[in-house]
């Protein structure tokens, strides 16, 4: 029997059984046909950001931003260089802090940029501050193998 991962697409939010056999980075959903992954990370909204938390059996890293925020814009970047480096194994999203203020306070954000990373739908780790791609991917790495989740 195959094993399948559950990934959600950044588009549309559909859940869709990838066979771990399979290239990730070129599946494609089956609700909407857009590509699953294109190494960039997407901006969501709370009911995005529930259901790929929720949904994906993938880990997911959160970056908890702002407009206004002159780290949160110096840090895009190297955000986005990480999401090239890390999916299809980690999916990258982006939460603007500003246009979903009611999901940053249950989620406890007290100062952005704040990375937050999720493997089996909890919480494992969260680092505010910006940081570099190196930073990002590093840190990453170091606390799914902490946690002993695959990466």
């Amino acid at each position: 029997m195959t094993e399948n991962r559950m990934i959600v697409c950044p588009e549309c939010g559909g859940v869709n059984r990838v066979p771990a056999a399979r290239d990730a980075k070129a599946a494609k959903c089956g609700s909407c046909s857009k590509p699953l992954f294109g190494g960039h990370p997407r901006d969501v909204d709370a009911k995005l950001f529930d259901r790929h938390v929720s949904r994906a059996s993938i880990p997911v890293l959160v970056d908890v931003w702002a407009p206004w925020c002159g780290p949160c814009r110096m840090m895009t970047p190297a955000f986005e260089a990480a999401a090239g480096q890390l999916e299809p194994n980690i999916r990258l999203i982006k939460l603007n802090s500003d246009a979903e203020q009611a999901l940053a306070g249950r989620l406890g954000i007290r100062g952005i940029p704040t990375l937050l990373l999720y493997a089996g739908g909890r919480e494992i780790a969260r680092q505010s501050g910006a940081m570099s791609t190196g930073q990002i991917t590093g840190w990453v790495q170091d606390r799914l193998r902490s946690a002993g989740s695959e990466a």
